[in-house]
């Protein structure tokens, strides 16, 4: 009888334990999206669909101060026009997108007159990381940074 009851408590704090960590792991937050700070925001808007093809979603304020963009299915980018000033940015600080293909990527790059940079900061280069994936590093109107790489996942 002891055994059997040791057994069935044993059984019933696996379960209830199992159950627990269901409810953490459907529970926990997710990413939603990312908003930058910038001065001119028809310019930076201009940037983010015309170079980097985001497409505008429907923003509910209404007020003339915010761009929302797409970056993926159910994530994106809201441009706030509040900076004051641009600053300079640490290009470990950035977002990053991959593309289908780097040399499209750059060749839409020239047409803009866009400089882009490899990890080393040299200018006009594309860099090649160690897992073969290849990025560059270019900066938005605010200074912001942006990796493009064409991993794919």
């Amino acid at each position: 009888m002891k055994k059997s009851f040791i057994v069935c408590a044993l059984l019933g704090l696996c379960l209830f334990g199992s159950s627990i960590s269901g409810y953490s792991q459907t529970n926990k937050g997710s990413f939603n999206h990312i908003a930058l700070s910038v001065l001119n925001l028809k310019e930076s808007a201009s940037f983010y669909r015309e170079v980097l093809q985001l497409d505008t979603l429907p923003e509910p304020f209404k007020i003339g101060k915010h761009v929302w963009l797409e970056i993926a299915p159910g994530f994106s980018l809201h441009l706030v026009a509040d900076a004051t000033e641009r600053k300079q940015h640490s290009r470990n600080t950035h977002i990053c997108f991959s593309v289908a293909s780097i040399d499209e990527f750059v060749d839409r790059l020239g047409k803009f007159g866009i400089t882009y940079y490899d990890v080393k900061n040299e200018p006009g280069k594309v860099g090649t990381r160690v897992d073969g994936v290849k990025q560059l590093y270019i900066q938005d109107p605010d200074g912001y940074w942006i990796e493009v790489n064409d991993e794919k996942r």
